[in-house]
């Protein structure tokens, strides 16, 4: 697979496609994204951190933002909460393959002079609505924000230009706080980032994935849970919108050169799958039954995740 292929591989949308291929004649890139710390990191995490792997064997110096200070703000709780939970999601990104990269902690260097001037300085340009709008996709409790959440985007913002990188990574629900980024950026003298942009999956009902409504599997998860939930997952036969195909596409063939469907002979007997796109093709045409495909899907998260496991013992 060529550089520009590994790039865009998985992603919905390059903001835009030809400053990406500018950026990668550089021999310098760098690429950040960010994460507000959280007591469980699940599949839904996974979609950015497989495309930071994607992009650190791209030839691009990666930066996470472990964004204690933004969780704060975002009302996920205290200070002193979001610092203990940011060194856990440290050590699952570990585990889950993202090493040789650099991880930094929002609040130490967010409450310098110079990162708190540019983010006032931008405050004075964005409006109010503006900044609102930005957030609805990823703010908490929306329909009443307080002014802190407004101050989110503005320091998203910042962060990109005090981390000095080239691209920003998110999922698409982060698409108008970069493209704020990218219009607001170059007035104080900083370029406008490239910006690559990852799905938002569905949770394993096929709807919003959410803690509240535990339709999600943390990647941590025991082997006998995880068969457990894929066993129960969403699965239609149609192909759009299908959870476990989700998976399959964005956590298992990103990682695994084959899947195997294993089942009796009287049933089609073992395949092995090479691609997605193979597998995706042979369960449309109704060659593998939902429940063989969540078995498979389940087996090779295990063996996903079972360095995850392994390391936060």
């Amino acid at each position: 697979m060529d550089t520009y292929a590994r790039v865009i591989r998985n992603t919905v949308e390059v903001v835009t496609d030809e400053e990406l291929r500018s950026l990668l004649d550089r021999p310098v890139r760098k690429v950040y994204a960010g994460y507000e710390p959280s007591g469980e990191i699940h599949l839904g995490h996974l979609v950015t951190i497989n495309k930071l792997i994607d992009l650190r064997d791209a030839g691009f110096e990666v930066t996470v933002l472990l964004a204690d200070l933004h969780a704060f703000l975002n009302r996920k709780g205290t200070m002193e909460e979001v610092k203990k939970l940011a060194e856990y999601n440290r050590r699952c990104f570990e585990g889950l393959g993202l090493t040789d990269i650099k991880y930094v902690l929002g609040s130490s260097f967010q409450l310098s002079p110079e990162y708190q001037i540019l983010v006032h300085e931008l405050s004075q340009a964005i409006t109010l609505n503006r900044a609102k709008r930005s957030m609805d996709e990823v703010g908490r409790q929306m329909d009443n924000p307080t002014v802190s959440q407004m101050v989110y985007p503005i320091m998203q913002m910042a962060d990109i230009a005090m981390l000095g990188v080239d691209a920003a990574l998110g999922g698409i629900d982060q698409r108008k706080i970069h493209m704020l980024a990218r219009e607001y950026l170059p007035s104080k003298n900083y370029s406008s980032p490239v910006c690559i942009h990852v799905p938002i999956l569905h949770g394993l009902d096929g709807k919003k994935m959410s803690s509240s409504q535990g339709n999600y599997i943390s990647v941590a998860e025991s082997e006998e849970d995880i068969r457990r939930k894929m066993k129960k997952a969403f699965c239609p036969p149609e192909i759009e919108d299908n959870p476990v195909l989700q998976i399959l596409q964005h956590h298992i063939f990103p990682r695994l050169d084959t899947v195997a469907i294993e089942r009796p002979e009287k049933f089609g007997g073992n395949r092995t799958f090479g691609s997605y796109e193979e597998m995706e093709q042979a369960y449309a045409n109704g060659e593998i039954h939902p429940a063989d495909l969540k078995t498979a899907v389940a087996e090779s998260l295990i063996t996903i995740l079972a360095p995850v496991r392994e390391y936060l013992k």
